[in-house]
């Protein structure tokens, strides 16, 4: 943890991003930049028609791979120095695997490293790649923990009933298993459509139509070279490109985000809402303090942390999303420094989700008060024996409840008075007349099997 870093994610929520750090941080963009290469290199020397780069050997290609494999911050740090004299981030990767292969058996091959490829060719890879891994390895799997951990949470208080609040006044009753699925189905239906999320890339050279690749072979299949090497590192082709690829599926995937985040943030706010009416008991840590000044105070702080770096994210997401599709002819630069916050944008989503799902482990139901609130509020009746005395032809069946019920605290003797004179059949009757405001929650307890 550094004391002296800007960004908070360098210091104070360290801890919470190591999984993602080799994803998207600048040591993982220079790895994916160093991958990107030395794929490149031995998928030239497996293809037969490709002459200048003959086929390596067993020990030559483990070589290759053993670089991969042991690349760490010492390896980066080296790209870092070359690039200081070159002054150029991808050009320093290319000659850091050159001196790589200067002691090898390889070094005949050296001027393969970045054949054809324009820098863009091998940073809209190593920018798939980086997503791509980061979404699927690190961020889903938390996504879906709190998911489930909803999900689990709404099956089991499926049948506790509470006073539901509209426009924050009481409404008619509900189940808190079914509130909380409302949230949980909301996710899994963004995490389906995350399933159908491709992670485009080009290499197609400087403007996008193979221009260097057809002057040193102009018999090749160069588009389904393109799409073969694409393909082997686990991403989509996309064929039709400027310079860059135009991130349209960034795009999407970051609306995706958007969504799953505000989703988030409408369960974080509901949470609190629900912990400040009683509803939700907090869990006391012995050693927490709640406030400098206050000893009672045990505060939602984990919902508000989600809260706030939910936010964060959307907001960074967002830019990304409508900027990095936009780019003047065949490219600007502005894409390349935009880019570079995407990191940021995932890591405070990241965060958010861990924060949201340790503040649900910190809660518990309080039914004592979920049935206080429930106790004396007969008005929420009001709409099913309106709606049965229209069943039965009643007429202005609303009207009169509205004048039995509105602004007024309505009892149980006054519920049942009224039912009772209802020239209603004896069995509506019956079954109104058992109606209480725990009762009265329809199939909210069965909806939570759509989860």
């Amino acid at each position: 943890m550094s004391l002296n870093a800007i960004s908070p994610l360098d210091n104070r929520y360290t801890n919470q991003l190591t999984d993602l750090v080799p994803h998207l941080s600048h040591f993982g963009l220079i790895f994916y930049r160093v991958q990107i290469e030395i794929e490149w290199l031995r998928f030239q020397s497996k293809h037969p028609d490709i002459t200048h780069v003959r086929l390596f050997t067993t020990e030559e290609d483990n070589q290759l791979q053993s670089w991969l494999d042991t690349f760490d911050e010492k390896q980066a740090q080296r790209v870092t120095e070359i690039e200081r004299e070159t002054n150029h981030d991808v050009k320093s990767v290319e000659y850091y695997i050159k001196e790589l292969l200067e002691p090898t058996s390889m070094v005949d091959v050296s001027e393969a490293i970045h054949f054809g490829c324009t820098s863009e060719d091998i940073n809209n890879l190593s920018h798939a790649l980086m997503l791509k891994n980061a979404i699927e390895q690190v961020w889903r799997p938390q996504a879906e923990q709190l998911t489930q951990a909803v999900c689990e949470r709404a099956k089991a208080s499926r049948d506790i009933p509470i006073l539901a609040h509209t426009h924050g006044q009481p409404a008619t009753p509900t189940t808190m298993g079914k509130e909380l699925a409302v949230f949980a189905y909301r996710w899994q239906r963004q995490l389906k459509q995350l399933d159908h999320i491709e992670y485009l890339g080009k290499f197609n050279g400087a403007s996008g139509n193979y221009n260097a690749h057809v002057s040193a072979y102009p018999n090749l299949n160069w588009q389904n070279i393109a799409r073969d090497f694409i393909e082997s590192l686990g991403l989509t082709f996309n064929p039709l490109t400027t310079q860059i690829d135009p991130h349209d599926y960034m795009a999407e995937l970051f609306h995706l985000l958007i969504r799953f985040n505000t989703i988030t943030l409408d369960f974080c706010k509901d949470m609190w809402t629900y912990i400040s009416m009683g509803y939700f008991s907090q869990k006391t840590i012995a050693n927490e303090v709640g406030s400098s000044t206050m000893p009672h105070k045990v505060n939602p702080i984990n919902f508000e942390n989600a809260e706030a770096n939910v936010g964060i994210s959307t907001a960074l997401l967002e830019h990304l999303a409508t900027k990095l599709p936009v780019s003047r002819l065949q490219r600007d630069l502005s894409d390349s420094s935009a880019i570079r916050n995407m990191g940021p944008a995932i890591a405070h989503s990241s965060i958010a989700l861990q924060s949201a799902l340790k503040g649900l482990a910190k809660t518990d139901i309080n039914t004592t008060i979920t049935q206080r609130d429930l106790e004396p509020e007969w008005a929420v009746l009001g709409e099913a024996i309106q709606t049965v005395m229209r069943k039965a032809g009643i007429a202005n069946p609303y009207e009169q409840m509205k004048t039995l019920t509105r602004g007024v605290q309505v009892t149980q003797e006054d519920i049942r008075t009224f039912i009772e004179k209802l020239d209603i059949p004896d069995q509506d009757k019956q079954y109104l007349s058992t109606l209480t405001p725990a009762t009265y929650i329809g199939l909210a307890s069965e909806l939570v099997d759509h989860l």
